[in-house]
């Protein structure tokens, strides 16, 4: 799952991203958007699966498309050495599942992708608007209706209530990775009162769901994250716009880019498999910008780009 890494606990210094930590002491500033060049950022993933019992993979690690942006990219697996064809299915919202029997071995997933400029605002539908509001898997929005309209009911204008729900949950919850199961749920999360990316996004979610505000999750390349892995954000309808809500403030948002987009966790798995066995035996994931971070603060409305 994205930001999931198990091993020791981390101080809290220690999940304070550099493009923070360089900004409170004023070394290698962050730029505004305004001052900041054409927004260049390069992407990538590798991946060794073991297969233990013959399966179908897939796989969700490509971009979604970029319009208006310019992308280069390249996407190569291969099964004991040899290189895999796999099908593309498009997903909802240009979400790039790649799928492919493989028997028992040893699977490579390779991917690298540079995108020059910003993409246009992903599109809004009528159904969207519906899926968006409902509970869901690991966003439980019906669970919080009472307490969602007691704590932010009240905030009617959108860059309040996105400031409000993001600020409550990123002081409520600590991030610890390993600290929360693969099949936890927003509800779990508050009572455990720790998680990671996912677990931060699921809350977000089913709060904002639950003050009738369409709500979802991305999976995200961040650069700036720390730690680097698969970083998933909330993604929030509000003023005619989807707007991004990451309470964890791992990296900055105007920088992120879209990998899949769905109602929870369940939608956008970087891996999956049906039937058979598996084991992930190693994973690294990369992203970064030409040049300096941009600009981020909780007080902005951001979009994806």
């Amino acid at each position: 799952m994205p930001c999931s890494p198990r091993g020791q606990i981390p101080t809290k210094a220690a999940y304070m991203p550099r493009w923070r930590r360089d900004k409170d002491h004023d070394k290698d500033p962050v730029v505004s958007d305004a001052a900041a060049p054409t927004l260049k950022r390069d992407v990538g993933a590798e991946l060794e699966v073991e297969v233990t019992a013959a399966t179908t993979l897939e796989f969700q690690i490509a971009i979604a498309p970029h319009p208006q942006a310019q992308v280069t990219e390249s996407l190569e697996y291969r099964h004991n050495g040899k290189v895999i064809a796999a099908q593309e299915i498009i997903g909802a919202h240009g979400s790039r599942i790649h799928r492919f029997n493989a028997g028992e071995g040893i699977v490579t997933a390779s991917y690298q992708a540079t995108i020059v400029g910003r993409t246009t605002p992903p599109s809004v539908d009528d159904i969207d608007m519906s899926t968006y509001l409902r509970p869901s898997r690991y966003a439980e929005a019906d669970k919080f209706y009472g307490f969602a309209a007691t704590e932010f009911g009240q905030y009617a204008d959108s860059e309040t209530l996105l400031e409000k729900v993001s600020s409550w949950v990123g002081t409520r919850l600590s991030y610890v990775p390993g600290s929360s199961d693969p099949i936890d749920g927003a509800a779990d999360t508050v009572l455990a009162g720790t998680g990671v990316c996912r677990d931060y996004a699921h809350l977000v979610v089913a709060l904002l769901r639950a003050v009738n505000v369409p709500a979802r999750l991305v999976a995200v390349y961040a650069p700036g994250c720390e730690p680097m892995d698969f970083h998933a954000v909330a993604e929030a309808f509000v003023d005619g716009a989807w707007l991004v809500v990451d309470a964890t403030c791992l990296a900055p948002r105007q920088s992120m880019v879209r990998i899949s987009t769905g109602r929870d966790a369940a939608d956008t798995p970087f891996l999956d498999n049906h039937k058979g066995a598996i084991n992930l035996k190693n994973m690294t994931v990369s992203a970064v910008v030409d040049g300096p971070l941009p600009h981020d603060s909780v007080h902005e409305l951001v979009g994806l780009s």
